[in-house]
């Protein structure tokens, strides 16, 4: 018998196969997922017309640019929606074909979705190169270490909201409408990662408070190592919170999806 993480690796190829031919096959699907990403669009062109005058709050206009094209590709490449498929899996009973195959069910998600990270990524990196263009690299981190250290960065905000959306998703488990949970949460994740404002900006005690969610790990760290300058210190507290959410967001996922297959039944709809 073959331990259940070597089949999960001897799979993953097959996996991410499935995923790339699911992105293509739902392409217009796939398009309207990376066309709701595109918020910091609309609010870089309000900020910038703030601080076209003068700067606003410690930003220049260029500033607000470079965050905000930061922002969008972070986003791309970090964002999923793990949670609409569960729960459409547990409401249809169509949960239970992936519980008689032989990997993990979490492990077959996150290859899924781990697979559209390239396609998003062609939308992401043209965005980067017309950041590098407006901000003439002047509002971009001049620092090798933290370009080196973006990529980890990047997984680590992937991981903390693949699991909280799993989480999130595997509500469906137990309730029978989620809607209300999803708008709590992008409400929470819009103000507290810097998705629509930079957490500096945020009055004293809510930017405290954004300083200790998981949302802002999930977005303004990555956009913080690349449009600021860090020092040795705060890089490692960046990094080690992303860390601890990466692996709380995990355990909160599993430890939802072993208590919802518990009342799991597969009846359809």
């Amino acid at each position: 018998m073959t331990s259940a993480p070597s089949r999960a690796l001897r799979a993953l190829p097959t996996l991410l196969r499935v995923g790339v031919a699911e992105t293509v096959a739902y392409r217009a699907e796939f398009l309207v997922w990376i066309l709701t990403s595109t918020q910091p669009l609309i609010m870089m062109g309000l900020w910038t017309a703030v601080a076209r005058e003068r700067p606003f709050e410690g930003y220049s206009s260029a500033m607000f640019v470079a965050y905000y094209l930061a922002s969008l590709v972070v986003r791309q490449l970090t964002a999923n929606w793990v949670a609409w498929q569960l729960m459409d899996e547990i409401r249809r009973g169509t949960l239970s074909m992936r519980l008689l195959r032989p990997v993990h069910p979490v492990f077959a998600y996150m290859a899924g979705h781990v697979a559209a990270i390239p396609f998003r990524a062609a939308v992401a990196l043209p965005v980067a190169v017309v950041l590098l263009i407006c901000s003439g690299g002047s509002t971009l981190t001049g620092s090798g270490l933290q370009v080196a250290l973006l990529l980890p960065s990047l997984a680590f905000a992937w991981l903390i909201s693949f699991g909280l959306m799993f989480a999130a998703g595997g509500l469906a488990f137990f309730m029978t409408d989620t809607s209300a949970v999803m708008n709590l949460y992008y409400g929470l994740f819009a103000l507290f990662s810097g998705y629509l404002l930079p957490l500096d900006m945020l009055p004293g005690p809510l930017e405290t408070l954004a300083a200790w969610l998981p949302f802002r790990f999930m977005l303004s760290v990555p956009v913080e190592l690349m449009t600021r300058t860090l020092d040795g210190v705060r890089l490692a507290e960046l990094l080690g919170g992303q860390l601890a959410w990466a692996v709380i967001a995990t355990g909160l996922a599993l430890g939802v999806w072993r208590a919802g297959l518990r009342r799991f039944e597969a009846v359809g709809t």
